[in-house]
């Protein structure tokens, strides 16, 4: 079966997160996906824990369908190998700061000499341009500077960060993949590649589609544990059970907030799920009593059936074994030839014919630098002990 991306060579850079999600959404779709490394460090995720033979389980998740050869682009014999396979590419994916590569002699400028037709993406955390371009950032900081995380958490309470990564992976990783699949689509029109600018603030900013726009429009400043998809309402709430665990209530729209409150046998608040905000407190305290006398267990019994937009709050353990999630195959097996089998996160993109698949395990470093260097034509050792 012929992959949707198959025939697209992807040199990848990057390191840690960002840049290597970005680059396993295309590997899994068939790109030949070249992963440049440091000789020496790699990519630093390698030496998390915990691992799986000489690699983290972090590391193999994300690196997977990836061949690695190992460059050191301050050598310039190395610097010479990588114009080669920059010759050979159609995409080029890194996330140092801004004028890293320039000054190496290997940004986009130069590049696009030897290959007009490269699309040359840079994910970095403020952008190419302005006051922040050069400062370092993580996601919680991007997450900071866009406004977000003064809205994440309850009233009166300090900010909460979220468990993932909203700014790296939302914001970066796949704003990376969607320039980089328009650009490829542009470039059958154009026959010329193109830079593609991602800022992972920039994403950030762009996610926060339920509120911003409403303050554009009106000047009134949202608020922590104010905000109606995050602490206004009584109906889009989580709520503690007999047995210390967690439902969620995502009882938007009246036909299934009525259904909620016929299950919890509390008719009389069916009148009230657009209260006023004082109202609304009043009525997750109220809530939070009835669903408090029962266990988890109990009430998606009761809830079974019942389209009242309920779930419980499962664990990642849980997750895992839940029917859905093994339907839909979100925790696949794959085996690698020299560690055996082991389990990783899917690739969440459905296609009727061309589905995502597993090729290869992740590489180990400099695993392909001898197939890479006899695919060019060269001879030389890319790495200079």
């Amino acid at each position: 079966m012929t992959m949707p991306l198959e025939g697209i060579r992807v040199l990848d850079l990057t390191r840690l997160l960002p840049g290597p999600y970005c680059t396993l959404m295309l590997a899994d779709f068939g790109a030949d996906v070249i992963k440049i490394e440091d000789p020496k460090l790699g990519d630093y995720t390698r030496w998390g824990e915990p691992k799986i033979g000489d690699a983290s389980a972090m590391f193999h998740s994300l690196n997977r369908n990836k061949r690695s050869v190992t460059l050191d682009l301050k050598q310039e014999d190395n610097k010479q190998i990588f114009i080669e396979l920059a010759k050979t590419a159609d995409v080029l994916v890194e996330s140092f700061r801004p004028g890293v590569m320039d000054r190496l002699g290997l940004g986009y400028e130069e590049l696009k000499k030897y290959n007009p037709k490269l699309i040359y993406c840079a994910i970095t955390s403020y952008g190419q341009s302005g006051p922040y371009k050069d400062i370092p950032g993580h996601d919680i900081n991007f997450l900071s500077y866009s406004g977000l995380l003064d809205l994440q958490g309850e009233q009166n309470r300090k900010p909460v960060s979220s468990s993932v990564q909203i700014g790296d992976i939302g914001g970066g990783s796949l704003m990376g993949v969607i320039g980089i699949l328009v650009s490829i689509i542009e470039a059958k029109k154009s026959g010329k590649g193109q830079f593609i600018d991602i800022s992972m603030l920039d994403g950030a900013v762009s996610w926060m589609q339920t509120f911003l726009p409403a303050y554009l429009a009106t000047g009134e400043l949202p608020k922590r544990g104010d905000l109606v998809l995050n602490g206004r309402l009584a109906c889009y709430e989580t709520y503690e059970t007999k047995d210390n665990r967690f439902i969620s209530v995502g009882a938007l729209e009246f036909k299934f907030w009525k259904n909620f409150c016929h299950v919890i046998g509390r008719e009389d608040l069916i009148s009230k799920l657009e209260a006023p905000p004082d109202q609304q407190a009043l009525l997750k305290k109220e809530i939070q009593a009835v669903i408090a006398t029962e266990t988890l267990n109990v009430w998606m019994e009761r809830f079974n059936g019942i389209d009242a937009c309920v779930a419980p709050i499962l664990t990642v353990e849980e997750m895992i074994n839940d029917p859905q999630i093994r339907h839909r195959g979100m925790i696949e097996e794959i085996h690698d030839p020299d560690i055996g089998s082991m389990r990783q996160v899917a690739n969440p993109i459905k296609l009727s014919r061309t589905q995502a698949k597993t090729a290869r395990p992740a590489p180990g470093l400099g695993e392909h630098n001898e197939e890479i260097l006899r695919e060019l034509g060269v001879l030389i050792n890319p790495v200079k002990e």
